[in-house]
C-alpha cells in the first residue's frame, strides 16, 4: 500500500547532530512525504543528474544526463508510481523535490515480508547534505511498521559511495548472491529483524 500523502515527517538536524556532513543548500528542515504523479518529472530529473554523476567518475567521456536518459528514467518512475506494490517517498526541501526512494514488497526465502529497495537517489546537488539518511529512514519506519523482516538491493560495483552509505547504515553483502568476477552489481542485505546498530556520522 503507498503511505498516504499525510504521513511526511520532518527532519532537522540540530547543531550538535552529525546529519549533514557539510552545509546544506539552505537550513530548512527536509520534509519526506508520499510521492505522487505530481512529482514524476522532478524525480525523473533528480534520478537523471545522479545516475550521471556517479558513471562519470568510471566512464568519463559518456554523456548520461541527456533528454533519452531523462525520458527512461521517466518512464521507470512513471510505472513505479502507478504500481501498488511499490510505494514512493520524496524528500523536500522549500517545496523542491531533492531525493526520492521505492522499494517492493518480497517474500524472503522462509516466507516472511521482506522489501526490495529498488531506488534510493538524492540530486547531487544536496549529497552530503542527509537527504539519503532521511529517506532510508522513512523506509525503515514503513518497513517497521509493516512486518518486514529483511531488505535488500543491488548497488552498482564501482559505487563506491552508495556502498559506503549504506555500510554505515548496516547493509551488508548478501552470502547468498555471491557476485560473479564480472559482476556489474553487489547485491546487500539488511537483518530488519534486530535492531541496527547506530550508523557511524556522515551524509547522503
Amino acid at each position: 500500500m503507498r503511505p498516504a500523502p499525510d504521513e511526511g515527517f520532518q527532519v532537522r538536524a540540530a547543531p550538535d547532530e552529525a546529519l549533514p556532513i557539510r552545509p546544506a543548500p539552505d537550513e530548512t528542515a527536509l520534509l519526506v512525504r508520499a510521492a505522487t504523479a505530481a512529482d514524476l518529472a522532478a524525480i525523473a530529473a533528480l534520478h537523471t543528474g545522479a545516475r550521471a554523476a556517479y558513471h562519470r567518475a568510471r566512464f568519463p567521456d559518456t554523456p548520461f544526463d541527456v533528454l533519452a536518459e531523462r525520458a527512461r528514467r521517466h518512464d521507470a518512475w512513471s510505472r513505479d508510481l502507478d504500481r501498488g506494490d511499490t510505494p514512493a517517498f520524496c524528500a523536500t526541501r522549500r517545496g523542491t523535490v531533492v531525493g526520492a526512494a521505492s522499494y517492493r514488497h518480497r517474500a524472503d526465502d522462509r516466507h516472511r515480508p521482506a522489501v526490495t529497495l529498488h531506488q534510493l537517489h538524492v540530486d547531487p546537488g544536496h549529497w552530503g547534505t542527509g537527504v539519503g539518511l532521511a529517506l532510508h529512514h522513512a523506509c525503515l519506519r514503513a518497513w517497521h511498521a509493516a512486518g518486514v523482516s529483511r531488505a535488500v538491493l543491488d548497488v552498482l560495483w564501482h559505487n563506491h559511495r552508495a556502498r559506503a552509505f549504506y555500510t554505515r547504515l548496516g547493509w551488508r553483502p548478501d552470502p547468498h548472491r555471491r557476485p560473479a568476477p564480472d559482476a556489474t552489481h553487489l547485491t546487500l542485505t539488511l537483518d530488519l529483524t534486530t535492531p541496527p546498530a547506530a550508523p557511524a556520522p556522515a551524509g547522503r
